[in-house]
């Protein structure tokens, strides 16, 4: 096929990307719309640039040097990506290339202005905006100055931050091409952008327009601020109108200069109301033509808007399909379970499949959908109780839309609904009979062990509807109604004991000192037990020693070799049996277990070694009991004194009792989830291996990126869609770059809540107070368990920890975490090891540096930066 080195924009459409690159197939598609003025053009193709690529071999040893550097390697990747550049602008246009763009600037005009831009294979995905990775030159004048400026946008492929960006965003370079969009120039009055949603609360019905006068690169590069104007049902609903006291104009020769905006005209809108609603109306047609939201760049030359760009909004969270157009509010799932990064499909589908609340997905993420329950003004109030006591940011977002006129509609009172199991209103009392929580405990095991047992010579399609089958009776155990009392009954007591106890004796928070090594929670004997593993290996120093250069998987087996070698293994294996089957995101059956990737914990092992003298464990759990029986002491004799004391120290009494008994049982439930997820998934990781074994997939990973349904098809019919599995873990990729909002609107507003406090000092960051006490420290910022190195007096600072993080817990002396609830697990484990912890601190692993001193106020929410 013979090579095309020139395209006019005319010719091409938005499914030749690989020939004209993002920017090109954008153009050419965004002529094609009926009523939208593109200036005219021709594309460079990507022919054109490998072609010239091709005159210099040398570039390809330079590639190889470039993927191997260390993305955070800046100087490596200025000096390559310079030689590289020099290299590409050095190269003579080969002949037929000059040709066909001179015949292409002949046939528009010679000397017409044109404005030459770069247009690469991998900008503007739907999954990732390149916006600024390359270069742009504006108002080049005449076919030399043309060619010219073709190299130079051929050498920006490989700008240092394009390069960088390229890296960090798992693209090849080699797999990348540069395309060059040649259009003529226009002369605008004025020139901005706008967003076809608004880009910051992500609301799809409100447009936002920004505007200045001149060219567009005033906007762009920062020289003014421009107009503001928030366009919503076809008016301008907010304005907020600039100084601007500079532009940008284009040269008569060529190039363009920075111009003094007259004084009166400074304070004028860049464009009138009625502008601004006529292009957010050809905006809405291009957002229609694409599928998505889209940042345009415009200019408005004698009263006619002409379109120079147009690309996806990347950054904006999606919106669950409802598949209806009502108005919907949905609660974030991950918020409330500790795990707000994407799932993949495989997890988000089992996880909806056992849940007992029906859920959506959106961007990996699944919320629920509690419309119906605001809708009504008594499940409205029990709904924000319960969330506004767990987290209250939840409550403060939840309200900021009840606020809107008429966006929840207004039902009459008719039970909860469909978003999920009532709540508020006491549960029927169980008493304080911890017989009732080692009844659960036990009915829960007999039914692992009988999953466990049934589910072994299951394969092929009769697997999938056993596993059907299975997920009913897990939720069958998950809404026993005693297991929820046995929840609830442990939570109403701890909110029972801090309001009552504030009341009465004025004392803050007073049930986390009196849940301290409170029995029977399988999590914090999680973190214990880790330290008992210490105390086997702590005595073998050639054991210690084989730890700290461990990177295989399969290590246990090497272990036997050493002195005290099998003692260790042993010990491992034996936590292993009991907990192995949990890992950070637990919740996505896709997460590598401890069990299937041991090397996890040797950290966590090692630091215990070293951190912690024999017997710590034990010593630990008897000094957070004895603190607890004190604080009961304490708190008893101090009502007595008071008027009524004795019924109100009897009332206590029966409530400390109470929350001994069931606050560890809180834990129980999400461990005998995790335990039946790791029995599902490793009878369909064996299937999934056939599959592999057979050609039917690449790799048994693939079934990750299919939902159970579709894994259960592929069963069926041995055929799998390669494209789609390629398609969902693109996909995935462009998830884990969002942030989940808490709660999210059908209009796709993402809405955070705010904590509305005035008691906190300036310059302090305000959370949520889950574990009483006052600690000061080095903070350690740790996004990754596996790469945790603590010393005693550590405070952690983190995104969300969920249970999988409790090893942590015995090494550090306070937490502070991004997400999280008066009731999830760090919250309860931190009680139960007396560590200061303070929660749902927006963007604390940001704000606060690694070893910067900080100061956490657990018992009043809100943490210092000292240094």
């Amino acid at each position: 096929m013979t090579a095309q080195y020139v395209l006019d924009l005319q010719e091409v459409d938005e499914m030749q990307g690989a020939v004209v690159g993002g920017k090109g197939a954008h153009l050419g598609a965004l002529s094609r719309i009926a009523g939208i003025q593109v200036p005219a053009g021709f594309c460079v193709t990507t022919d054109a640039f490998r072609r010239v690529m091709a005159e210099a071999p040398s570039i390809g040893d330079r590639l190889d040097q470039l993927s191997r550097v260390n993305p955070d390697d800046r100087e490596a990747i200025r000096t390559l990506s310079a030689e590289i550049r020099r290299t590409i602008e050095g190269i003579a246009i080969p002949g037929g290339i000059a040709t066909a763009i001179t015949h292409a600037v002949g046939h528009l005009g010679e000397q017409v202005a044109y404005a030459v831009r770069s247009s690469a294979t991998a900008e503007d995905l739907p999954t990732a905006s390149f916006a600024g990775q390359q270069d742009t030159y504006l108002n080049v004048v005449g076919p030399a100055a043309v060619l010219r400026h073709v190299s130079r946008c051929w050498a920006s492929l490989f700008t240092e931050r394009a390069v960088t960006y390229r890296r960090r965003n798992g693209i090849d370079h080699r797999t990348v091409r540069m395309a060059v969009v040649v259009q003529q120039m226009v002369s605008p009055h004025a020139a901005g952008i706008l967003f076809t949603a608004d880009p910051v609360s992500g609301n799809r019905k409100v447009a936002t327009v920004e505007a200045g006068f001149g060219l567009g690169e005033a906007l762009v590069s920062g020289l003014v601020n421009p107009d503001v104007f928030k366009v919503r049902d076809g008016e301008v609903v907010a304005k907020a109108i600039a100084v601007k006291q500079r532009a940008v104009h284009a040269l008569p020769d060529g190039g363009t200069q920075e111009v003094a905006i007259d004084s009166q005209r400074q304070e004028q809108p860049a464009l009138t109301d009625a502008q601004v609603v006529r292009l957010v109306q050809l905006g809405r047609r291009i957002e229609a033509h694409f599928g998505r939201p889209q940042d345009i760049e415009w200019c408005l030359a004698d009263d006619d808007f002409q379109i120079v760009q147009s690309r996806p909004i990347t950054t904006l969270f999606p919106i669950p399909e409802a598949g209806d157009e009502d108005n919907h509010v949905y609660v974030s799932v991950g918020h409330q379970q500790m795990m707000t990064d994407p799932m993949k499909p495989l997890g988000f589908s089992m996880w909806q499949l056992t849940a007992m609340v029906p859920m959506h997905e959106a961007g990996g993420r699944l919320f629920v959908d509690v419309t119906q329950r605001l809708a009504s003004p008594a499940s409205r109030a029990a709904l924000l109780d319960v969330m506004g006591k767990g987290d209250p940011l939840f409550r403060d977002a939840l309200e900021t839309v009840l606020d809107r006129d008429d966006f929840v509609p207004s039902l009459p009172d008719a039970g909860p609904g469909p978003g999920g199991p009532p709540v508020g209103g006491a549960p029927a009392p169980v008493g304080a009979d911890p017989a009732i929580v080692t009844e659960l405990i036990e009915r829960s095991r007999a039914s692992i062990a009988a999953l466990g047992r049934d589910i072994r010579n299951k394969t092929g399609p009769a697997l999938f509807d056993f596993l059907l089958e299975a997920f009913e009776e897990h939720k069958r155990v998950l809404g026993d109604p005693l297991n929820l009392k046995a929840i609830m009954a442990g939570m109403e007591a701890t909110w029972w004991l801090n309001d009552k106890l504030q009341e009465w004796l004025g004392e803050k928070n007073a049930a986390d000192k009196l849940t301290l090594s409170a029995p029977d929670n399988v999590t914090s004997e999680m973190g214990l037990a880790l330290l008992d593993v210490a105390d086997v290996i702590r005595p073998y120093p050639e054991v210690v020693a084989f730890l700290q250069g461990v990177e295989d998987e399969g290590f246990l087996d090497d272990l036997t070799k050493l002195t005290g070698g099998t003692e260790a293994r042993d010990a491992i294996e034996t936590y292993l049996d009991r907990y192995g089957m949990r890992c950070v995101g637990e919740i996505d059956i896709t997460r590598p277990r401890w069990s299937e990737r041991p090397t996890t914990l040797v950290p966590l092992i090692l630091d215990n070694i070293r951190n912690f003298e024999p017997g710590a464990a034990e010593r630990r759990f008897e000094q957070g009991r004895q603190e607890a029986q004190q604080k009961e002491q304490d708190v008893l004799s101090r009502l007595r004194a008071l008027p009524d004391g004795e019924q109100k120290a009897a009332e206590t009494k029966r409530m400390i009792d109470q929350v001994r008994s069931f606050a560890g049982y809180r834990e129980f439930p999400k461990y005998a989830i995790i335990s039946r997820y790791f029995i599902y998934k490793q009878a369909m990781l064996e299937e999934a291996e056939r599959l592999a074994q057979a050609g039917v997939l690449a790799e048994k990973e693939d079934v990750f990126h299919l939902t159970f349904q579709e894994f259960h098809q592929v069963v069926r019919s041995n055929q799998v869609d390669g494209q789609l599995i390629q398609q969902r873990k693109e996909a995935f990729r462009s998830y884990e770059a969002l942030t989940p909002p808490r709660v999210l609107t059908s209009d796709g507003e993402a809405v955070a809540g705010s904590y509305r406090r005035d008691d906190v000092p300036t310059g302090a960051l305000v959370g949520l107070a889950v574990s009483a006490g006052t600690i000061e420290g080095r903070a350690r910022v740790i996004l990754d368990m596996a790469e945790a190195d603590l010393e005693a007096g550590d405070i952690l600072v983190t995104t969300f920890t969920d249970p999988s993080w409790s090893p942590l817990f015995v090494g550090i002396a306070g937490l502070v975490t991004e997400v999280g609830g008066l009731m999830t697990h760090g919250a309860v484990i931190a009680r139960e090891y007396g560590l200061p912890a303070v929660v749902g601190v927006e963007q604390a692993t940001r704000l606060i540096r690694d070893g910067q001193r900080i100061r956490v106020h657990g018992t009043d929410g809100y943490v210092e930066i000292l240094s």
